[in-house]
């Protein structure tokens, strides 16, 4: 392992185990280079890495001080209830915002999984989920007019999709097959989601189904950043 990052794993592990506080300064390059017999453009690149990681700040002519880290927010990851109702329950600061909204050309994968054919119309709806002010996940729902009359005019206004099938007489959600996988996020997502390249996040693809008639509701692309959880499987 390179001197870099044996000292990004020990700087981490300072930082997890309260060594230092949040917003606490840390050593200077100097400092740090001479503690540890090595040069100084090494401590700077392992700065920088922590800096991308999201375990320190920087402030102008001051040095580098260790960020305040959202607390971790245990994710179970169901189908059954919604995201906000989980949040709710855990007692966080939560909100939804509507950040796309669009009819999709035919994709032979999302359609198949909606159980409708090539000639039926298939809307993306797009909604960040915002916790304690820090935007922490980005849930795609695909959905089909054929199920949702009304799609291409109430799309836009959608931010809780388990209240809008509520409000067309679905009301108990199962989950069909899901699939979990680690993605790093491209250039749109690392604005929306306010984080690095370095950052990965856990992709969770999964239809959800209305229990009573196993009518398929969705197809669902959850990107959550790993960062902010843990998890619950």
């Amino acid at each position: 392992m390179s001197e870099k990052m044996l000292l990004v794993d020990e700087l981490i592990t300072q930082i997890k185990e309260g060594m230092y506080k949040p917003n606490e300064k840390l050593p200077s390059e100097n400092e740090l280079a001479d503690q540890y017999g090595i040069p100084r453009m090494v401590v700077r690149k392992a700065y920088e890495q922590l800096q991308d990681l999201g375990f320190i700040f920087s402030k102008q002519g001051r040095g580098s001080y260790v960020q305040n880290r959202k607390q971790q927010i245990p994710l179970i990851l169901t189908g059954d209830i919604s995201f906000s109702e989980k949040m709710n329950e855990h007692g966080y600061e939560f909100r939804s915002e509507n950040v796309c909204f669009e009819k999709i050309p035919y994709e032979s994968d999302i359609y198949h999984s909606l159980k409708v054919n090539k000639q039926d119309e298939v809307y993306k709806i797009s909604r960040l989920r915002i916790v304690d002010g820090c935007p922490i996940a980005l849930h795609t729902s695909y959905a089909a007019k054929s199920v949702f009359p009304q799609i291409d005019r109430d799309g836009p206004g959608i931010t809780s999709i388990f209240h809008y099938y509520k409000t067309h007489g679905y009301k108990e959600f199962t989950s069909g097959q899901s699939q979990l996988s680690v993605v790093f996020p491209n250039e749109s997502e690392r604005k929306i989601l306010q984080c690095s390249s370095l950052i990965p996040l856990l992709l969770l693809e999964s239809l959800c189904k209305d229990k009573e008639t196993g009518t398929v509701l969705e197809v669902s692309r959850i990107k959550y950043r790993s960062d902010c959880f843990t998890y619950l499987i």
